[in-house]
């Protein structure tokens, strides 16, 4: 039970430093869209920890958070606690859950290596990937599959905020959801709008960008303000990310999440450490 009980918290640590970088970028963009500085990327934002008061010890909890997140994605995937089942839908989703552990573990990786000895060299989630696949021989046939995949998660933000479909992993009563539900949907609309355009500057520019230096979040920001209405854009993009940070928050307080999937994923090995 008490292993059980550190699972479950470690879980909600992992969505609780998700929100920490996330309002870091929020607030940052809007910050930009007045003029005040430049945009960042996770990485960005993990690296302004350092100057906030305790940032060496606020570094150690994003970091550990992070990792823990990570670790709470793969057994989300293999353990399949919320249910997804094995059709093309759920594989896909769960699949996803894979690519999400990937880049949280990368970026929980970058966080350690800013503060431990210990740490590894990390990156920005899923850059690493994308580095080299932009820097292999390729025709533009590559550069869109590629694409294809901020794309197919920006989109499945888009309806995860139209359906509301993660309502039903919360445990909270009507009265939190009715603030919680407009927050979330519009935290997650608006990374979907991040997803979608890095997918369009892969797609349509892919050949401008180093093999070194995909585009990314920052990268996205920056085309949004570069349009008519940019600085209008970037703000609603800020706003959007720090909601987005938000509902990370309510899923550390409010998510379901059952510990015992861990024994799942762990077959044979159910009574370690009873």
């Amino acid at each position: 039970m008490d292993r059980h009980r550190g699972i479950e918290g470690l879980a909600r640590i992992g969505y609780a430093a998700r929100g920490i970088v996330y309002v870091i970028v929020g607030i940052v963009a809007m910050s930009a869209a007045r003029g005040a500085g430049d945009t960042v990327d996770t990485r960005g934002a993990v690296v302004q920890l350092l100057d906030q008061p305790f940032g060496h010890a606020l570094m150690w909890v994003v970091a550990v958070g992070l990792l823990a997140h990570a670790a709470w994605r793969v057994v989300q995937a293999v353990a399949d606690p919320d249910g997804h089942g094995d059709d093309a839908k759920g594989r896909l989703i769960r699949l996803g859950l894979v690519g999400s552990a990937a880049f949280n573990g990368l970026l929980g990786l970058f966080a350690l290596s800013l503060v431990s000895p210990w740490g590894g060299a990390g990156g920005e989630g899923g850059g690493d990937v994308v580095s080299r696949l932009l820097g292999l021989p390729r025709s533009q046939w590559l550069v869109w599959a590629i694409a294809a995949v901020p794309l197919a998660v920006g989109i499945a933000h888009f309806v995860k905020a139209w359906r509301a479909s993660f309502e039903r992993y919360f445990q909270a009563d009507a009265a939190t959801m009715r603030y919680v539900r407009p927050v979330s949907r519009f935290g997650l609309a608006a990374r979907g709008v991040v997803f979608v355009v890095i997918a369009a500057l892969l797609a349509f520019g892919g050949a401008q960008y180093s093999p070194s230096d995909p585009p990314g979040v920052k990268e996205a920001l920056d085309a949004l303000r570069g349009l008519p209405a940019g600085p209008l854009l970037l703000a609603l993009m800020g706003a959007g990310l720090a909601a987005f940070a938000l509902y990370s928050f309510a899923e550390a307080v409010w998510r379901r999440i059952d510990p015992t999937a861990v024994d799942r994923a762990l077959p044979g090995r159910a009574g370690w450490a009873r």
